[in-house]
């Protein structure tokens, strides 16, 4: 993989307009990310085909602005062992509402699930929509479309499940993590926003990831824990 890149060489060469190549020691540098992809395994992908799709749904959606990857898989975990992911459930907002209410242990300490009441009331409308007309699998950019219908499903969580459960290359997950190592390379503008130029910026990182010779999935994986990592700085 970085191999195959190499013969871009001096650090100043771009490697897509607007990106230099940088040098494996610069972090974050495209060179960097060529080299964690080509350390990572192709299961670092954090694809996940053995979930049902209600499972992925409800697990995305219970991520987001304001909740830790930790506080996420905690109160999923709560919510799959109540089976309100299971074939058939049609869980009310209120049930949902009060298992996630409860303190969640995590990593030891009693912590409060953010935003209950909103999350609540989503997840129950989207497991029964899901239940009702799941979204058409075949083309994986129009079941990111046909997710984003679904209220508080937006672009990001509609392509964090597509990526997930479809293990698709076809979309990009624009989380703060990758958006501020994009800032820092040039990927993208300081001015752009994922609310309105969502396509766009997802364009750019798809065709860094050809120009590096990494699947998309895992490149965003893999910039999305190194950033998560080295954690928020200025950009």
């Amino acid at each position: 993989m970085v191999d195959g890149v190499s013969s871009i060489g001096r650090p100043g060469a771009e490697v897509i307009p607007g990106v230099r190549w940088g040098k494996p020691e610069w972090v974050p540098s495209a060179a960097f990310w060529a080299q964690m992809s080509a350390l990572a395994h192709e299961d670092d992908d954090y694809v996940c085909r053995d979930m049902t799709l209600k499972e992925q749904v409800g697990f995305c959606l219970l991520g987001g602005f304001g909740i830790t990857a930790e506080m996420n898989a905690s109160a999923y975990d709560r919510l799959a062992a109540e089976q309100i992911f299971a074939p058939g459930s049609l869980a009310d907002a209120e049930q949902i509402r009060e298992l996630l209410t409860a303190p969640l242990e995590i990593q030891g300490r009693s912590r409060k699930y953010r935003f209950p009441n909103q999350k609540a009331a989503r997840l129950s409308q989207a497991l029964r929509m899901l239940e009702h007309a799941p979204p058409k699998t075949n083309d994986h950019r129009i079941f990111r479309r046909e997710l984003t219908e679904i209220p508080g499903i937006g672009m990001k969580t509609a392509s964090w499940i597509t990526r997930n459960w479809l293990g698709s290359d076809d979309v990009a997950i624009l989380d703060i993590h990758i958006i501020r190592a994009g800032i820092l390379i040039g990927l993208f503008g300081r001015d752009q926003q994922v609310a309105r130029d969502y396509e766009l910026m997802e364009g750019r990182f798809l065709q860094f990831a050809k120009a590096l010779q990494v699947r998309p999935s895992l490149l965003d994986a893999v910039m999305w824990r190194h950033m998560r990592a080295l954690g928020r700085g200025p950009v």
